[in-house]
């Protein structure tokens, strides 16, 4: 005779047929994935409860220039925008296809801020700085398109970059003010679900395929898929045998960040794979500086109380702690032992998860970011 327990609940079959046993055993299964995944969301409420930081309020006008690019960009525009809404007295906010000297001689404001500034004219900037108006730039897509930022950069008081190794490279164009500033998770976009997804996944891929992630990938697609993943974005098609994978790849869609955090949250494990400094096919950085610093999508898996296994960058303890807050690894059979190993260890793939939002709420928000910044231009 055979016993399944649940809590005070027992179950008892004697001499159960095979398709009885299966149900018995999914019907536990259910039991038990409904209770892992009530804990996690509960543990999470604790920790959005504890981290509801409020940040300095500045009795400053900010001249918000947007990056004019559109989506992906502009839910980046939108998490800057909201947050930076509560931490000012004033906030304007332009296109880089408006004046933006104009504009700034008429409201004359403390700051003008441009994310990304690919759009922006220069000679207007220095304009402005002539004028004694401060002026910041954040970087969006640093160290790969350096070729153009390399000009735009030396038409800023202070510039913002999201890769640390472009700090000694802007210092040597003439840029005083450099300063390393990722970006963060926006809790409107990214957060853990209230409820359970309809569309439940093991193993999520959320991206581009750049050519170093198509050859990373590769080898080990029979695996991976086995393990139930689902990849969506672009490009997909280059894998060498796409049509035997085509099934679990949701192909050429942008997604909203709304949809990317339900995916997420559908998700036991995301994968978080670097693009490369050396594409050329893609990239604009011709004097090859490489990437160490962890890119966006880090922090907003992690603000969704999911595990990430992430490729190494040399910056990324500065963010989380490995193996306590996030998941390593460095080479294709890794990441496969990995997501072997998390998959069948529940409560250790609950407990980095939670770690991670926990330390994303406390140190990786915009309002953490926008609080750096304002504190670095108005010490």
């Amino acid at each position: 005779m055979s016993i399944i327990k649940h809590r005070r609940r027992v179950i008892r079959y004697k001499r159960a047929n095979p398709a009885e046993k299966a149900r018995l055993r999914g019907r536990e299964a259910g039991y038990r994935g409904g209770y892992d995944e009530g804990y996690l969301k509960g543990r999470a409420d604790y920790v959005i409860g504890r981290h509801s930081t409020s940040f300095p309020f500045r009795n400053i006008h900010v001249l918000y220039v947007s990056s004019g690019k559109g989506y992906p960009y502009s839910p980046i525009d939108e998490a800057i925008q909201m947050t930076l809404r509560g931490m000012v007295a004033e906030l304007t906010v332009i296109d880089p296809g408006q004046s933006v000297s104009e504009m700034a001689f008429q409201i004359e404001p403390d700051l003008v801020l441009a994310l990304d500034g690919m759009y922006v004219n220069n000679d207007q900037l220095d304009t402005i700085r002539k004028q004694g108006i401060q002026t910041a730039v954040w970087l969006t897509d640093d160290p790969y398109y350096t070729d153009i930022t390399t000009e735009n950069v030396k038409h800023y008081d202070y510039v913002f970059t999201l890769e640390s190794n472009c700090i000694p490279y802007y210092h040597q164009l003439g840029c005083l003010k450099v300063h390393h500033l990722p970006f963060a998770a926006f809790s409107e976009h990214y957060r853990p679900s209230k409820t359970p997804s309809a569309k439940r996944r093991e193993v999520s891929f959320i991206g581009s395929a750049y050519w170093n992630r198509i050859e990373y990938l590769s080898p080990i697609m029979d695996q991976l898929m086995q393990y139930k993943t689902v990849i969506n974005g672009i490009w997909w098609d280059r894998l060498p045998s796409y049509s035997s994978y085509q099934h679990s790849i949701e192909l050429n869609k942008w997604m909203s960040p709304h949809e990317t955090a339900e995916a997420y949250n559908a998700s036991k494990i995301v994968i978080n794979l670097h693009r490369s400094h050396e594409d050329d096919s893609i990239n604009n950085n011709m004097v090859k500086i490489p990437a160490a610093s962890p890119n966006p999508r880090t922090f907003e898996i992690s603000a969704c109380a999911t595990l990430q296994l992430s490729d190494y960058r040399s910056d990324l303890p500065k963010f989380y702690t490995p193996e306590t807050e996030i998941e390593t690894y460095s080479s294709p059979k890794e990441l496969l032992d990995k997501i072997e190993y998390y998959l069948t260890h529940e409560e250790e793939r609950r407990e980095i998860a939670l770690n991670a939002f926990d330390r994303t709420m406390r140190d990786h928000t915009y309002g953490n970011r926008l609080n750096q910044m304002l504190s670095i231009i108005f010490p």
